[in-house]
């Protein structure tokens, strides 16, 4: 743990305290503008809907499934490694708008080093949790009923992303949270953060979803690995022939009248 004198447990503290209330994290804030944005696309109607109408439960089903396995495959193999966050400007963690105040304050003097070490430890955790999601993604694949799969399909470009939060959400909360906590406590910092912030949040001065840092980590990773979970799916949905799979091109060809 990095030795901290009283004086910086004061400016932290101070830090924190004067902080604004901070508001729950906006993922397409932080998002906007850094990472692509397929062309939305309609849910389907007229002819698509006859078109969806013609296909096979069975197709339905397989459909869905190939597009979501690939999904979570590629979303978690491209978190789950290092730099997966911490090396993509556009996926990287930074620090919650609640110490935005006590950061400017720590490098004017001086710990500079210890602000930057928490946020490569934030961004560490997330790679290392990342793939605890893949069984329990294809788990929720493998279960999903035909009824989800015709919701999923023409419910629009986020209807995968709702699909896998509303499956596994909660669990991987409660596994992505000892692996965050584990590689944080490794930096003095947030343990620090965590006493100042749960003060704070004490008075409504800070969120209390950014009140300890391995929440606020794991719902970050998670808002991440969904949201690229959700691109795949869209990526497809927009360019069903170029899906690479007969059997996506029928598919989702059929949502988009292809």
């Amino acid at each position: 743990m990095l030795p901290f004198i009283s004086t910086r447990r004061m400016i932290l503290a101070a830090g924190l305290t004067l902080a604004l209330p901070a508001h729950a994290i906006d993922l397409n804030e932080i998002l906007k503008g850094a990472m692509s944005k397929p062309a939305s696309q309609p849910a389907a109607t007229g002819a698509t809907t006859a078109g969806v109408d013609a296909l096979s439960s069975t197709d339905i089903n397989a459909g869905l499934k190939e597009a979501l396995t690939r999904g979570a495959d590629s979303a978690v193999a491209q978190l789950g490694q290092k730099d997966g966050f911490f090396g993509n400007p556009a996926l990287k963690i930074p620090l919650p708008p609640s110490l935005k105040k006590a950061e400017k304050t720590m490098r004017m003097f001086g710990m500079g080093k210890q602000a930057d070490e928490l946020v490569l430890s934030m961004n560490r955790a997330a790679e290392v949790a990342v793939p605890e999601a893949q069984t329990l993604l294809v788990g929720a694949v493998k279960a999903m009923s035909l009824d989800d799969a015709r919701g999923i399909l023409t419910g629009g470009k986020t209807s995968a992303t709702d699909f896998f939060r509303k499956k596994t959400e909660t669990t991987l909360t409660e596994r992505f949270g000892p692996i965050v906590k584990a590689t944080t406590d490794k930096v003095g910092l947030a343990q620090q953060y965590n006493q100042y912030a749960g003060m704070a949040a004490q008075f409504n001065l800070v969120d209390k979803k950014q009140a300890n840092v391995e929440q606020y980590v794991t719902q970050q990773a998670l808002d991440r690995l969904y949201t690229l979970i959700g691109e795949k799916e869209a990526a497809i949905r927009a360019n069903p022939l170029q899906a690479g799979s007969d059997l996506l091109k029928k598919v989702f060809g059929a949502v988009v009248g292809k």
